[in-house]
């Protein structure tokens, strides 16, 4: 994630699986299937570690606080342990519990609003930091947003993809930009590809955005060196790409 002026602020850890005959596959090749055995609690917890130890390290690095999000599957944000791994997780790395921001996408967050909300009241408890990822694909989000806890909205790529030249999609970008800032929420904007998405979206106040643009997802050893020519000024206007870690 990148500011305005093309500052990161923080990455994101994505899962990717080193398969022996089909090389690197993305989530979508076999998220659904980890969801079904079971496997995506494991998985979930390594990712949690890795991101979180990275994040520490960047920290003691370059002496900059950078947030870390990690996305929250249905299956993992519905298990009893989930609050007492993520203690763990702090606990043992060491970081900064406001630099963990978790994620969950709006249809989990809506499947059951009472559970949601005890939940993400006891990750709040922690001192993470929470966001709603997709927003504006489901249909509940004005009714239950002010109920939720949360410190993020992240606005889905597909009202980002068209918002240079669609009236329609800069209108829904410009109205959830407002109701963010009315509640107390910080707005990302996601999917960001073009420099005319970019500009656009910054004409609009626009604080955060993620994207192509700014960086690709890559290995922890390429995003620190990504990070490393931003933060020191080498790089700038640009972005670190996301942490692409793997299991």
């Amino acid at each position: 994630m990148a500011t305005a002026t093309g500052a990161v602020v923080g990455v994101e850890a994505l899962v990717r699986w080193h398969h022996p005959d089909r090389g690197l596959l993305e989530p979508g090749h076999f998220i659904n299937l980890t969801e079904e055995t079971g496997l995506i609690l494991p998985i979930g917890r390594i990712v949690l570690g890795q991101a979180c130890r990275a994040a520490r390290g960047w920290q003691d690095r370059f002496g900059v606080p950078l947030t870390m999000s990690v996305n929250l599957s249905a299956r993992q944000f519905s298990n009893p342990e989930l609050v007492q791994e993520v203690a763990d997780v702090l606990r043992i790395t060491g970081l900064r519990a406001d630099l963990l921001c978790l994620e969950i996408t709006e249809s989990v967050a809506v499947e059951d609003v009472d559970r949601t909300i005890s939940t993400l009241d006891q990750l709040k408890a922690l001192g993470v930091r929470l966001a709603i990822d997709d927003f504006g694909t489901g249909f509940s989000s004005l009714t239950y947003l002010k109920r939720f806890p949360v410190d993020v909205v992240k606005i889905d790529r597909s009202f980002v993809m068209g918002i240079d030249a669609d009236p329609v999609d800069s209108a829904i970008v410009t109205a959830v930009l407002g109701l963010a800032n009315a509640v107390g929420m910080v707005t990302v904007a996601e999917g960001v590809e073009t420099a005319e998405q970019l500009d656009h979206l910054l004409g609009l106040g626009c604080p955060l955005v993620q994207g192509y643009h700014l960086g690709r997802p890559a290995p922890r050893d390429l995003t620190e060196v990504a990070l490393e020519r931003n933060l020191r000024g080498a790089d700038t206007p640009s972005a670190a790409p996301s942490l692409a870690s793997t299991a």
